[in-house]
């Protein structure tokens, strides 16, 4: 096949699109159809009240610690803090690297690592990483403390946050006892 032949067929395949096209335009013009001003009927949507929706979220919020951390086990902590490894370092005396260092969190106060330049939201949160607050982080950092500048998505399975909060409560001088 000569290239006569190609310039040929590209042709008539551009020549059908244009008059797809063009037909589409032509018809447009020809068949106008004005939307009306008024709607044929209305909709009512029915709004919450915001007392309703505090409701939902405290219920959201009372999480029963206990039974949550009686689904983990420290063997799983410890896998699924790999994917914290990149950032934390969790070993007695570990350096900070784009987080925190970890080791000894538990129970102790948000954003005070000497060392380490936290965003304002947690230098200022003034609240101690119980496990009920790692548990609340966890879930999704940048929800649970707003302008927090952890970019990490959080973990979803409670089994998986169970198990991160154990091995962390592991990593201590003094592990606190488990409620």
């Amino acid at each position: 096949m000569d290239s006569f032949e190609i310039n040929k067929i590209v042709a008539a395949i551009l020549l059908v699109g244009l008059l797809i096209i063009g037909i589409g335009k032509i018809s447009n013009l020809i068949f106008h159809v004005e939307k009306p001003k008024k709607p044929g009927y209305v909709v009512e949507v029915e709004q919450k009240s915001n007392a309703s929706v505090s409701v939902e979220t405290t219920v959201e919020e009372k999480v029963d610690i206990a039974a949550l951390l009686a689904m983990g086990d420290i063997a799983t902590g410890e896998k699924v803090f790999k994917k914290c490894a990149a950032c934390h370092s969790i070993v007695k005396g570990g350096k900070n690297n784009i987080g925190p260092a970890l080791y000894n969190v538990v129970n102790r106060q948000v954003g005070i690592v000497s060392d380490y330049k936290y965003s304002k939201a947690l230098s200022g949160y003034g609240k101690s990483w119980t496990f009920e607050e790692l548990n609340g982080y966890l879930i999704k950092p940048a929800k649970w403390i707003k302008g927090t500048k952890m970019a990490f998505a959080g973990l979803r399975k409670e089994k998986d946050r169970a198990s991160v909060i154990l091995y962390l409560n592991k990593n201590s001088d003094e592990p606190l006892p488990l409620p």
